[in-house]
Order: C-alpha cells, then structure tokens, then sequence
C-alpha cells in the first residue's frame, strides 16, 4: 500500500491556481525530492500533505484514508495523523513558540499523551542528540538560526512520527549545520522513514532522494 497518495488535487489562492491535477504516489521508506521554481507550489504541497489545508478538486489519501477537513475535525484522528506526519518548516520562527527549548520539545509528546517519565526520556534524549543541552532553559527566539533549525526539528524528533516532511531544510544555514543535518536525514531514511522534502539543493538530490517530484511553473507535477 501507497503511504501518500494525491489524486489529481487542484488547489487555487483567491481564485489563482498553485496546485493544478497533482497525481503522485509514495511508498513506506521512500525519500522524495520535491523540485521546482520559486512558486511552482512546493510549500502549499507541502502543508496540504500536513492537512493544514484540503484539495478544492480531488483527493488526498494517508495510509489509506482520505484527508478531508471534516476528517481532520475528528479529534481522535487528527491526533494519529499528527503522531504519523511531522511537517519541519523552512522558517523556524513560525514553528516555535514555546518559552523554552525543553518545553518546545515535550509539547508534542504531551499532546499525544504520553507519560511524564516517557516525555521526559523523548525529551533529553533529543537534547543530546541535537546538541542541544546547554540551551534547553533558553527561549527559542534568542536562538542562533541553527539552533532553531535544530530545535525545530528536534520538536518533531521527539514525536517519532514515520514520514518526515521538510521545506527547504537547508535553508540560510551554514555549512557545518549543512553537514549534520544531511547526515541526520539520512539516518532517517536508514531507519525506514519516509522523507519528503522540497529542495534546490543538488547535494541533497544526490545524496538523499530516490527520486524527484518536480513542479512546473503551470503547478504540475513529474516524475524524474
């Protein structure tokens, strides 16, 4: 079975059309490189996938099960689909907003309702791993841009969520944070994630994807 499945989705802005018959398919595990210009409407895929926003024509499917604003109305079902699909930001300033790096990192396990000793094992061991120790009392706004980069994915880390979506994940960041941070993703993939990511990036392409969504500037989609 198809993890993601888009069946010729149309979504328009005040009548203008960014999403224009998107049929694509994703299966468990894979890592998908979603390509294109500036405003082919990689970040509007992006956050239909997450269920922030719904297809005006066609459907969207989710492990079998069709994303709908009526559906995403249900509590109990909005809750498995936010544990399943983690969605990382390009811009990490619209993701936090927790007063603490440590809170920004149990607020998700919180919400799926976790234990206080599970949370608090999620929650330290995403600290070590991202580096992230030493900042954990610090608002996330007095953050360098890396370390929000970090602390926004390390929010979505300690939620384990099985497919990882990403906007421009290297985005403004410098080169060693570069460097962690596709090793980190291909971690992801070695341990059976699927990954979907919007990127102009070729080392990611090359190094990660196995193969390319691309968006034309007439907000269509192709496989390469």
């Amino acid at each position: 079975m198809k993890q993601i499945e888009c069946h010729d989705v149309c979504y328009a802005y005040d009548g203008e059309p960014v999403l224009r018959h998107v049929e694509f398919a994703i299966a468990k595990g894979e890592a998908v490189a979603l390509t294109g210009p500036n405003g082919a409407g990689k970040s509007t895929l992006l956050r239909l996938l997450n269920g922030l926003i719904f297809p005006e024509l066609g459907s969207y499917f989710f492990e079998g099960q069709e994303i709908t604003k009526t559906r995403m109305a249900e509590h109990k079902f909005s809750k498995y689909f936010h544990q399943r699909m983690g969605y990382v930001w390009q811009n990490p300033d619209v993701q936090l907003f927790c007063s603490s790096v440590a809170e920004e990192l149990a607020f998700g396990p919180v919400q799926m309702g976790l234990s206080a000793a599970e949370i608090d094992g999620r929650v330290q061991d995403a600290l070590e791993l991202f580096g992230l120790i030493r900042l954990q009392n610090r608002a996330p706004y007095t953050l360098s841009g890396g370390e929000k980069k970090k602390a926004a994915l390390a929010s979505i880390f300690t939620m384990n969520p099985q497919v990882w979506t990403l906007d421009e994940p290297l985005a403004s960041l410098d080169d060693k944070t570069q460097d962690w941070l596709v090793e980190f993703l291909q971690a992801l993939k070695e341990a059976g994630k699927t990954l979907l990511f919007s990127t102009h990036e070729e080392r990611l392409l090359k190094q990660l994807a196995d193969r390319q969504l691309l968006l034309s500037s007439q907000h269509e989609i192709s496989f390469n």
